[in-house]
């Protein structure tokens, strides 16, 4: 019988009832699949690259209300008196990314990367500010330029209501850490929805070896946008009978928020290219990048030799990668990005809110599908 078929008739026979997931939500290396071929760091976090830190808010209120915000910092220290390097790619530019275009000027990053949702980013670029202007060494500024992204959780949380704010910014900002990051539908992926499933906060990395630099790439993701879900290659969407053509021709309609870090040392224009290939990461995850789905990426290198010191008018010699040894890290933002969006999926859990709910992906179901799965060659992503 073909592959396509078996699957198929897997799914209508043995689908799970609805709720009927085990509490614990696995990630994919969990379930036995290891996309690329490339190794993971040891938490397969973007928290693998050093100095990143991860924390979230999230806020859940009434019936109404189920929303977050996310941040990612890529050092512990002032970010304004040392700025890293950063770039923006922007796959569909339907959303709102505040602090993007003096970022694409100057190619340096002076704030936290905050993530939230469609009508709270003002709230929370205001509420960045404020953090940035009250750190020790801020005392003299008078310009900053908070970069915060977002994705529409309409569906789940009532948007207009606009509720992060001070609170759960500085919340979330405090709460960075290093160690493991918190997955599926916290933070800024509270109210999420991503191929019809559940979507949230999802991420991963990957390793070079040291033939090859031995850098990290990690990537974090806020994924919440349509298509028909492949993993590793897998018809997820077409088996499970649920994509962005049944029942609503032309539906699908979302976005997705890629931050991708590296101690690699990489310029501006360089981790510009990186961050295309978050892009085609999504697109491994079967993305219809239809017309109102906002897909960009965030790039950023914690290389310390790389950080522009405010004020600094001096100049002083910098390390680079050079460009014809890129294609290792290229390798490694896209298959970072891809088991990203899985992981967000999977950790994510079903969530009711707003006169709505959005069931998480059945692990049972997708075991099947995976152990119907032709034996695959060993790779050496562990």
């Amino acid at each position: 019988m073909r592959l396509s078929i078996a699957l198929l008739l897997l799914a209508m026979t043995h689908a799970p009832a609805i709720g009927a997931d085990p509490p614990a939500r696995p990630r994919l290396r969990e379930l036995g699949v290891r996309p690329g071929v490339l190794p993971p760091g040891p938490r397969n976090a973007i928290t693998d690259v050093e100095g990143v830190r991860v924390g979230h808010a999230t806020l859940v209120r009434g019936e109404t209300v189920r929303t977050g915000v996310t941040a990612i910092l890529p050092h512990p220290g002032n970010l304004f008196q040392e700025k890293v390097p950063g770039a923006v790619f922007v796959g569909n530019g339907f959303g709102k990314l505040t602090g993007s275009t003096q970022v694409r000027e100057l190619g340096q990053i002076e704030t936290p990367i905050l993530l939230s949702s469609t009508l709270n980013v003002f709230r929370v670029a205001d509420a960045l500010v404020d953090w940035m202007l009250a750190l020790p060494g801020n005392e003299s500024v008078t310009s900053v330029n908070p970069l915060v992204g977002e994705t529409n959780d309409g569906r789940l949380n009532d948007g207009r209501s606009r509720p992060v704010g001070r609170d759960e910014v500085f919340g979330a900002l405090r709460s960075a850490s290093g160690g493991e990051v918190e997955e599926g539908s916290v933070g800024a992926g509270t109210g999420t929805v991503a191929f019809g499933w559940k979507g949230g906060i999802g991420t991963s990395s990957r390793r070079l070896p040291e033939t090859l630099g031995g850098w990290t790439v990690g990537a974090l993701v806020q994924s919440n946008f349509g298509g028909v879900l492949t993993i590793d290659g897998l018809p997820v969407g077409k088996a499970l009978g649920r994509h962005v053509l049944q029942g609503e021709l032309g539906g699908g309609d979302g976005s997705i928020m890629i931050v991708l870090a590296t101690d690699a040392p990489l310029d501006a224009r360089a981790l510009e290219r990186l961050a295309a290939r978050g892009i085609m990461g999504v697109a491994r995850t079967g993305a219809a990048g239809s017309n109102g789905s906002g897909d960009y990426a965030i790039a950023f290198s914690t290389h310390p030799a790389l950080r522009s010191r405010h004020g600094e008018t001096g100049v002083r010699p910098r390390p680079l990668v050079p460009t014809e040894g890129l294609s290792p890290l290229f390798l490694a933002a896209i298959e970072a990005t891809e088991e990203a969006v899985c992981n967000s999926l999977l950790r994510a859990t079903t969530v009711s809110g707003n006169g709505t709910t959005i069931e998480a992906i059945p692990i049972d179901a997708l075991r099947r599908l995976i152990a119907a799965r032709e034996p695959q060659p060993p790779r050496g992503g562990d």
